[in-house]
């Protein structure tokens, strides 16, 4: 049977599809030769975007997906009904001061976006809507905000916008007092930043390799082609971006490797001030910086992998007058330092948990501080991170706690009285009673004798005897921490008795940044196999029935994804891995694609033969081989710029044509309208996510 829905006459050269038979991706030999071997690429022609060929493949994957998930249409309909009962559908956020307004955005049932919104000095003061995402999307099969910030004097907005899913912006600016947009818009916007004249605007543009690399200056009202050129990045290795200090006096521009970094400043008073350097970048050593007084703070990573905090003048900031504030510790991560007009907050990471600690200088920097605390969190798993936090002269700290079963809340934290109040918990309707749900850290010992955490939520009354099936979530690449916090989605897999883990496996940063260097470069391999030691965990302690181990991974987790079934395909009964990072060669020796050549500081050089020799012991597109493969989904979107939708197509083609007798079958779905994320409105994200779980039900034998 021939969809109807692509044009036959193209598709039929290239693929059929009939009664349950998967689409069959014609062969075109292509071949790269390094270091003096050979890369065969019988599916390289699925690059060019702009061969309807190519479009035809995908929506004939899309059928051949579709028809055999069509026997789950009514559960797929039942957990989409179940997954928009946990959510509340008209809401809106708590409200935040940010001088003369409070800021906040709402949303309405039946809608897919935000509406962005304020009201002037007082709570109960009239509304005004100062951006209604629903009316930018209207004509639009994918839209997704960038940029928004908000001018000194309340008056204009900077916000970009995004229509394809491709990550690529362009800058608008609207008067919020006539509600009129002006004339001038930038492509290819990335980050902004306006100065304290309330008329002239700092933001960044990316290459042709999406590389944010160029900050300009623009006045308001003026052509952008006219736009001064403030810095040009020319490392390929190295980003840009710039933002504003808490206390409104500088502007900073952050440019950064995965490894190297180094800070410009300028003074928002004055647009065309000098952007001068805090200190020169050094190899593999990172700085990032912020202001209180007459002081820079600093953290920097120069004396410890895990961070430490400095201070230097800011009128000789230069690195030779850096002191101490406070000390690295070896088991301690400092993430983020965040500055008030008395006090300063430190984002830190202990034991793979989070930490928020406030130092009050009132009495200045000298020790002891007049108050030296952390906040207390009631859970053995949770997430607690510093939350928007407009106003500089302020005693109060505004910050977001939740756990995997306590639903998002934001809380202010009183400097003074040292105590904090809930401001908001989002809602949970549908039954939700946290009650019924037990959260366990567990600790799996791999072969090289390190412990790797696992994050366990279940119901409770589920047996632990090793009968209840399982959903394992992995990532572990650049040094990103897997979220403890509450997903509402998750409880459709908890209420049918599923237990799910997170495993915070080596490459992630949940034990700091060592934890991600014994997880990249030529110590990847790490990754893989915490990953396999915390299944095998699971099911060795009766926390999983072995035949019922299910798995997922998105972007760099889908390399997570690709790796271990080929190093374990035994070991799983259905995989989803998702924009999948599987073309692991080809991508990281073609040098003008988005990411490759910034990424060789965590995966490798290839054109370097050790890294070639290692990268290719675990790149899932070249380890395909015979095997008897789990039953696997594969999901891209078609406008993907952070990996090419054309990695998961050839893996799958791959995959098949190595295996044409498989018992199981590979399923391949591409969003033709979306990017990195999948659908950007919140209804079809759900859709999305009811397929998912139809198919992991399914699999794991829970059809309910």
């Amino acid at each position: 049977m021939t969809p109807t829905y692509f044009n036959s006459a193209i598709a039929d050269d290239i693929l059929t599809v009939s009664n349950g038979t998967p689409p069959v991706a014609k062969r075109i030999a292509h071949e790269t030769h390094v270091h003096g071997k050979t890369l065969q690429d019988d599916y390289f022609w699925m690059r060019d975007k702009q061969d309807p060929e190519v479009a035809a493949y995908l929506e004939a994957e899309n059928a051949y997906a579709d028809s055999l998930m069509a026997p789950t249409a009514p559960l797929q309909k039942k957990l989409y009904n179940e997954l928009v009962s946990h959510i509340k559908e008209t809401d809106e956020s708590a409200p935040y001061r940010q001088g003369d307004y409070f800021y906040y955005s709402r949303t309405e049932a039946g809608q897919q976006y935000p509406i962005y919104c304020r009201k002037h000095l007082k709570l109960d003061a009239p509304e005004q809507v100062i951006l209604d995402q629903n009316q930018l999307a209207i004509g639009e099969k994918f839209m997704s905000l960038g940029a928004f910030t908000i001018s000194e004097d309340a008056r204009y907005l900077a916000y970009s916008t995004d229509n394809t899913g491709f990550r690529q912006y362009t800058l608008h600016i609207k008067d919020l007092t006539t509600g009129r947009l002006f004339a001038e818009s930038v492509p290819r916007a990335n980050s902004v930043a306006w100065a304290n004249d309330n008329k002239t605007l700092f933001y960044v543009i990316e290459d042709s390799a999406k590389r944010p690399y160029r900050l300009y200056r623009h006045a308001l009202g003026s052509d952008p082609t006219n736009d001064a050129l403030i810095y040009e990045e020319p490392d390929e290795k190295f980003t840009i971006g710039v933002g504003k200090g808490r206390s409104k006096r500088f502007l900073y521009l952050e440019i950064g490797s995965h490894t190297t970094s180094e800070v410009r400043y300028a003074s928002a008073d004055d647009p065309k001030a000098e952007w001068k350097l805090i200190a020169p970048r050094m190899h593999d050593q990172e700085y990032y910086a912020d202001d209180q007084g007459d002081r820079f703070f600093i953290r920097t990573n120069q004396a410890s992998r895990n961070f430490e905090v400095m201070t230097a003048p800011i009128v000789t900031p230069a690195r030779e007058n850096w002191t101490p504030f406070i000390a690295h510790r070896d088991h301690v991560m400092i993430e983020d330092v965040t500055t008030f007009a008395d006090f300063i907050t430190l984002s830190e990471r202990e034991n793979g948990l989070q930490q928020i600690r406030l130092l009050d200088t009132r009495d200045g920097l000298g020790k002891p501080f007049r108050a030296d605390m952390r906040i207390a969190f009631p859970e053995p798993v949770y997430s607690a991170s510093v939350s928007v936090n407009r106003e500089w002269n302020t005693h109060t700290l505004r910050y977001n706690y939740q756990s995997p079963i306590t639903p998002s809340s934001i809380y202010d934290y009183d400097l003074d009285t040292h105590q904090s109040s809930l401001v908001k918990q989002n809602e949970i309707p549908g039954g939700f009673d946290r009650a019924n749900y037990v959260v366990e850290r567990l600790f799996a010992t791999a072969k090289d004798g390190v412990k790797v955490p696992i994050s366990v939520i279940h119901r409770k009354g589920v047996p632990h005897d090793g009968s209840a099936p399982l959903y394992l979530y992995g990532y572990g690449s650049y040094g990103i921490s897997l979220p403890l916090g509450f997903n509402a989605n998750r409880l459709a897999l908890l209420d049918r008795g599923v237990v799910v883990a997170l495993a915070h496996i080596r490459g992630g940063g949940d034990l700091g940044k060592p934890w991600h260097d014994h997880g990249k470069m030529m110590k990847k391999m790490n990754t893989f196999t915490d990953f396999i030691t915390c299944a095998e965990y699971l099911i060795a302690n009766k926390f999983a029935d072995p035949k019922r181990v299910a798995i997922e991974g998105r972007s760099a987790g889908g390399l997570l994804m690709g790796a271990v079934v080929n190093m374990r395909p035994d070991l799983w009964k259905a995989v989803l891995t998702g924009v999948p990072f599987v073309d692991v060669m080809n991508t990281m020796l073609d040098a003008s694609l988005p990411l490759t050549v910034g990424e060789y500081e965590e995966w490798g050089n290839p054109n370097e033969k050790a890294a070639y020799d290692y990268m290719m012991q675990y790149s899932p597109y070249d380890n395909l081989k015979k095997a008897n493969y789990p039953t696997i989904l594969v999901k891209t979107s078609f406008n993907d710029s952070q990996v090419m939708y054309w990695e998961p197509a050839k893996y799958v083609a791959k995959m098949r044509a190595l295996n044409p007798e498989a018992k199981n079958p590979v399923l391949f779905k591409t969003n033709m309208a979306a990017g990195h994320g999948g659908a950007s409105g919140r209804y079809d994200y759900l859709h999305e996510v009811a397929f998912d779980y139809a198919f992991f039900l399914t699999q794991l034998g829970v059809e309910k």
